[in-house]
């Protein structure tokens, strides 16, 4: 994993909010992401606090990433003031992710745990 912050969506969360924008006929530009960044490890870390404890994982470079990958990574932090204003709201990344991913996917730890060993051939 190259550990790079980037702006992500959380779209069950920002999912109710185009049907709100449609009925109130918003046009223009408005970057449909949740405010701030999260980086990969951070994602991770987060994986493991909540589903499992035992995950390990390792950091390589953006160099080492470019021997492995077809075309490189893009990699950004996008402007959120007019879905804040127009939202206020809504959740920073972080705080988004763990309402909406994690908190939801304590239920089916066991689950998820399995799934991802088998993805990692472990």
């Amino acid at each position: 994993v190259v550990d790079i912050p980037n702006s992500m969506t959380v779209l069950p969360e920002l999912l109710p909010y185009s049907i709100e924008m449609s009925k109130r006929k918003l046009t223009g530009i408005m970057n449909f992401t949740n405010p701030g960044v999260v980086s990969h490890n951070e994602i991770l870390q987060m994986y493991k606090d909540y589903i499992d404890p035992e995950f390990t994982w390792s950091n390589f470079t953006i160099e080492e990433q470019a021997k492995v990958i077809v075309a490189p990574r893009s990699n950004n932090l996008l402007e959120t003031q007019r879905i804040e204003k127009e939202f206020p709201m809504i959740l920073n990344i972080k705080d988004s992710l763990k309402k909406y991913v994690f908190e939801p996917a304590v239920e089916k730890k066991a689950e998820l745990r399995a799934a991802v060993k088998e993805m990692r051939g472990r």
